[in-house]
């Protein structure tokens, strides 16, 4: 026997909360929607690869310290899980004929320990651009434009030069904001 407790009948649905996007969900969409504003087109490749396309397509030595066990999760014999986006620019490249204007986010995966500065795995977005006469002030100009967007005002850049074993020129960017 079910009895009804007086009001009870009349009392409202509890309203269910639907969520909200991840704010790194939520960051990642805004940075992509600005770069395809400013026209690049968004790639996205797989999240376990071959060691072909995250280090031998992009002109890693065999003996480059990044393809060692204690910096990548190795799935199986030249199965991997990708240590960079970079693996979405050798694909493209190989089937592509300049200009070629890309991004390419995802998820990485590097095998380093927890901090407060680093995690196993990460967001990373990459930008490729491939044709006559692009020079490193069409990257200033770009990534000025991509941080004004993305802080809504503008931005103020510094840009560095530094050393990365894996890029040439390599540059570093400080903002103020």
């Amino acid at each position: 026997v079910f009895t009804w407790i007086r009001g009870f009948s009349d009392m409202p649905g509890r309203r269910r909360s639907l969520g909200r996007r991840h704010p790194l969900s939520q960051a990642m969409d805004r940075a992509i929607a600005i770069l395809s504003d400013l026209g690049f087109s968004v790639q996205y490749g797989p999240d376990i690869d071959t060691d072909y396309y995250n280090f031998e397509a992009l002109n890693f030595p065999p003996d480059h310290p990044a393809r060692d066990m204690q910096d990548t999760f190795y799935i199986a014999p030249g199965i991997l899980l990708r240590t960079h986006t970079s693996n979405i620019q050798a694909r493209v490249m190989e089937v592509s004929s300049p200009p070629i204007r890309i991004i390419a986010p995802g998820k990485v995966y590097r095998n380093e320990s927890i901090s407060a500065r680093s995690h196993l795995f990460f967001h990373q977005i990459e930008a490729v651009y491939v044709d006559r006469n692009v020079s490193l002030a069409d990257l200033f100009a770009t990534l000025d434009e991509f941080l004004a967007r993305l802080f809504q005002r503008p931005i103020s850049v510094r840009y560095r030069p530094s050393y990365f074993p894996f890029v040439e020129p390599g540059v570093e960017v400080d903002i103020h904001c």
